[in-house]
């Protein structure tokens, strides 16, 4: 029989499934556990960036998932656990309404279709207009990532590692693509991503696959990390992150693993690797990658060789979200719902906001000129930033 524990490996909340107990060691990982590592304590710092909120709307607590806000122009969809989802639109809330059910996963949406999922594996399409419901469809398992909505469909991952295309009018069944998976893996909230005419997922065991949107056939596959270790625990090398792509490049990183990044442009050929583990998720810009390890440090790396660029090591532990950059700053928020932002060519602190105190598991994101943060307490925050 299969069980699960629950990790706070990063912001993020992961959970091992697998075939026997484990109970040695998960201190050393598990910041929540008595003999866990403390977290940095924050030191002053002079601010060089100005931040003050833009504006905040409460739409309830996110309990054990992550529901990740989707931003569409100017307009925020966003979700709480107890089944509130609400369209917030330069600050102003349009429309809420309640799904009836918890949520787990979301929010997907391309400015048509609101898309969520829950634990039991039903999937709620509403209409971005009103919050109408529209079609309700279900998968094997619970969802929880957003799903991806695109011109072709809607793409859900579900938690048994099933990947579904549902069609965006009536949610009827596509395609399902299904690959085997370790006996040890990390339950993943990393969304399935759209990019032209193929859907992105990262699996188990460090592969990372490029599904044709068309019949869901695998088209290409490119090996992130592999496997490697004594124990299954040790073996555990899961992309728990979505994958960043900005033009023929695209990248991703492993839990206990390597980053990589690969050329769509030459058949998918590996332009570089590096041995690294995260499970929080990735940002690029024009020049750099960005990326917060698994222990709380945030990297700089040369997008072109994968060399380091710069580190910023001074909140180590405190569980330190996925990066987003704009406007020459790299933002990541942490289990005390501090949002830090970093000089994007050093990486020196340049401000702090305080969110609730509450974690913030959701990665960062643009809306506008504006940084975008959910916190796990409910609250939606857009902070201006320069």
């Amino acid at each position: 029989m299969k069980q699960r524990l629950l990790l706070g490996l990063t912001a993020a909340t992961l959970a091992l499934a697998g075939c026997s107990t484990i109970s040695d060691g998960l201190s050393a990982i598990n910041p929540f556990a008595s003999s866990g590592p403390k977290i940095a304590e924050l030191s002053p710092i002079k601010a060089t960036a100005e931040v003050r909120q833009a504006w905040s709307v409460s739409v309830g607590k996110a309990g054990n998932y992550v529901l990740v806000p989707a931003v569409v122009g100017s307009a925020a969809y966003v979700a709480g656990g107890d089944g509130v989802i609400a369209k917030i639109d330069n600050g102003a809330t349009s429309w809420r309404i309640n799904a009836g059910q918890p949520l787990s996963g979301g929010v997907g949406s391309d400015g048509r279709l609101v898309v969520v999922g829950t634990p039991k594996g039903d999937v709620l399409a509403f209409s971005a207009a009103d919050g109408k419901l529209l079609w309700q469809a279900k998968v094997s398992s619970e969802v929880l990532a957003a799903p991806a909505v695109g011109d072709d469909g809607v793409a859900v991952r579900s938690g048994d590692n099933r990947v579904y295309l549902l069609d965006g009018a009536d949610g009827k069944r596509k395609w399902v693509y299904q690959r085997s998976t370790p006996s040890l893996s990390l339950r993943s909230v990393a969304p399935p991503v759209i990019a032209d005419k193929y859907i992105f997922v990262g699996f188990p065991g460090g592969k990372l696959v490029a599904l044709a949107v068309q019949n869901g056939a695998p088209v290409w596959e490119g090996t992130v990390a592999l496997p490697k270790g004594a124990t299954e625990l040790d073996r555990v090398a899961d992309i728990v992150a979505p994958p960043v792509i900005d033009g023929r490049q695209v990248c991703a990183v492993a839990f206990q693993g390597r980053i990589a990044c690969f050329d769509l442009g030459q058949g998918g050929n590996l332009i570089w690797a590096r041995d690294f583990s995260a499970a929080a998720g990735l940002a690029m810009d024009g020049r750099y990658l960005f990326v917060t390890d698994d222990k709380g440090a945030v990297h700089a790396l040369d997008r072109g060789t994968g060399s380091s660029v710069w580190k910023q090591d001074k909140l180590l532990n405190r569980r330190v979200s996925a990066p987003v950059v704009r406007r020459g700053l790299v933002a990541v928020a942490d289990v005390k719902g501090v949002v830090h932002f970093l000089n994007r060519d050093d990486g020196a602190f340049a401000a702090r906001f305080n969110t609730d105190g509450t974690p913030v598991a959701a990665p960062p994101q643009m809306i506008g000129a504006n940084f975008l943060i959910q916190t796990s307490g409910g609250n939606v925050t857009a902070i201006d930033a320069q």
